[in-house]
């Protein structure tokens, strides 16, 4: 037996298992539609709209790639390669952070803002489209309150993880 792992796995009940097939389905096609949205009416992947969005958001538009990544659910590696991709079309650029020349940091250029205002209407319009509408307030907030347990759920599993090596 595996550490952790029992010898009969705790099987899904129906309810569940049309709980997990209904979220695995959207979670496999929601980025893909909301990536066909941004690509069409704005050259930029969802992940890349995430990037430039969160550093918009935040003061002098300017973040810690390290804290960048931990904002948006990245990987520093993958982040670092989609960093790269819009640096070259002048979206951000990198420089050291002044406070700890050991990290960097990724600014939004005002390219880089004025592409994330002109994208944002219409990736809006797509989360209203594919998610937001029809629902009740009741529901938003029964998913946005989902969303962050299952989130935090598996970040608590990747700490431990890490700590176990």
């Amino acid at each position: 037996m595996l550490a952790g792992v029992p010898d009969e796995p705790r099987w899904l009940n129906d309810c569940e298992r049309d709980a997990w097939l209904a979220l695995a389905k959207l979670v496999f096609n929601l980025p893909g539609a909301l990536d066909a949205q941004l690509l069409r009416d704005s050259r930029l992947t969802l992940f890349d709209y995430f990037v430039l969005s969160m550093l918009s958001m935040t003061p002098d538009r300017t973040l810690r790639l390290s804290e960048l990544a931990n904002h948006i659910g990245s990987s520093l590696s993958r982040l670092s390669n989609v960093v790269k991709r819009l640096e070259q079309r002048d979206l951000l650029r990198r420089e050291p952070d002044p406070e700890n020349s050991r990290y960097t940091r990724a600014v939004l250029t005002d390219a880089g803002w004025d592409t994330v205002v002109a994208a944002a209407p219409g990736h809006v319009a797509a989360v209203r489209r594919y998610v937001l509408d029809g629902l009740t307030e009741d529901q938003v907030n029964v998913l946005r309150d989902i969303a962050c347990h299952v989130t935090e759920r598996l970040d608590r599993t990747a700490e431990q993880d890490v700590r176990r090596g």
